[in-house]
């Protein structure tokens, strides 16, 4: 994926403007993506106006050490489930001074995925103020093509809740 993208950087564009009228910031938390929710975001000059900052949490550990993810909900659920989406997205904010939040959790491939979680599932979280959603989506193609659906799809998405509130 490339973090120019020019669909992706309209996206943080509006992300930004969005933020930074609000006085908020914004907290990634991120396993199959890989910190490119946070590359993206950074990318734009004057990012640390409304970026707090971006957590990679690609192993199950990094998930409890930095978010506090509970280890028994990732044991009972698996890392890729609603449940643990949301306790991502909430301990980026928790973990942050981040006032929005988004996290991502997913299997991108061409390993990893089981019948119950094909390749191309992910799990979404949002924060808006302690607010949370989640979602799933699956999407198709290699493995740089659901990292790339992935990130436009938690930009979207984030975007999309900030317009509601």
């Amino acid at each position: 994926m490339r973090t120019d993208d020019p669909e992706i950087l309209e996206r943080c564009e509006r992300l930004a403007r969005t933020l930074k009228t609000r006085g908020w910031m914004l907290a990634s938390a991120e396993s199959c993506t890989g910190g490119l929710i946070a590359a993206c975001c950074t990318g734009l000059s004057g990012s640390s106006d409304w970026f707090e900052r971006g957590f990679v949490t690609y192993s199950n550990a990094a998930k409890t050490e930095q978010l506090g993810v509970p280890a028994g909900l990732i044991e009972t659920h698996g890392a890729v489930s609603e449940p643990v989406a949301r306790a991502m997205a909430l301990g980026a904010a928790a973990h942050s001074r981040a006032q929005v939040s988004v996290a991502v959790t997913g299997v991108a491939g061409p390993t990893g995925g089981s019948p119950d979680k094909p390749v191309g599932t992910v799990w979404f979280g949002w924060t808006i103020q302690g607010q949370a959603w989640t979602e799933w989506c699956r999407f198709d193609g290699d493995r740089d093509a659901v990292r790339t659906a992935t990130v436009r799809h938690a930009l979207d998405g984030l975007l999309e809740r900030l317009q509601q509130i």
